[in-house]
């Protein structure tokens, strides 16, 4: 991500809901970063004043908004 604007695309609660979104650019092909005051995830609480975010690259904002904005649907099960 060298070289490149970042943007907060979300901002999150937990560092964990972080992740899942974090994960879930990745797996779109978007690279993205976790931005957490939380000292390194060893204390999760220490600062529950301050959101966790989710950064990417500028270029990349539009379509990360859109897989974050996304409802996830359940897999249709099959009998």
């Amino acid at each position: 991500m060298a070289d490149s604007e970042l943007v907060v695309v979300h901002t999150f609660k937990s560092r964990t809901e972080a992740e899942l979104a974090h994960s879930a650019l990745e797996a779109a092909g978007i690279e993205s970063m976790v931005l957490a005051d939380d000292a390194g995830g060893t204390q999760p609480g220490f600062w529950e004043s301050e959101p966790v975010k989710v950064l990417v690259r500028s270029e990349d904002e539009r379509e990360a908004r859109s897989i974050l904005d996304t409802t996830a649907k359940p897999t249709p099960q099959s009998d």
